[in-house]
């Protein structure tokens, strides 16, 4: 069996599971988030944990450690939840929320807009700063990759939108 598949999930207090026949609910202070479990994977729970058993040592027993690690991110997104910042860096270079649509100006001779999707929630402390909010981590992580690939950070100034203490190596100019 997989190593990461035998360590049960421990459910923390005020949160709840409900297992079906091929999927697990998860619901706690920030929200609710469910899985679907791939075939031969399925789910005990045992007093306040989660265990994941497989049936074949098959194809299932490579699911068992993902959805071991998928319902260990779910219990830590519904109890915590993600958060990704992102900087902007350069002349001119603004982010603000409004409403839904986190309005973006980046050196372009249009702003952009980037619509919200639901269970995602943006900040701008600053003009400079986003941080983004949300339960699913996945969703998080795309919706933060997905701001900072409209402008990502150039190799010669470093311009552009960046995640929090990412590191740019930066090239050489051009030498006359």
């Amino acid at each position: 069996m997989s190593r990461i598949a035998k360590a049960p999930v421990d459910l923390p207090q005020g949160v709840t599971a409900t297992i079906a026949d091929s999927a697990v609910t998860l619901k706690g202070a920030k929200g609710s988030l469910s899985l679907t479990l791939g075939p031969g994977v399925s789910v005990v729970q045992a007093e306040k944990r989660l265990e994941v058993k497989y049936t074949d040592p098959g194809q299932a027993r490579t699911l068992a450690g993902s959805t071991r690690a998928h319902l260990a991110n779910m219990v830590r997104g519904v109890t915590k939840g993600y958060e990704k910042k992102l900087e902007l860096v350069g002349v001119g270079f603004r982010a603000a929320v409004q409403g839904k649509v986190l309005n973006l100006t980046l050196g372009f001779s249009h702003p952009v807009n980037f619509p919200i999707p639901e269970g995602i929630t943006i900040d701008t402390p600053s003009q400079t700063e986003i941080v983004v909010k949300g339960v699913d981590r996945q969703k998080v992580g795309q919706i933060a990759a997905e701001i900072r690939d409209v402008r990502p950070p150039e190799p010669y100034k470093g311009k552009g939108v960046r995640y929090a203490n990412e590191q740019i190596s930066l090239k050489e100019g051009k030498k006359k």
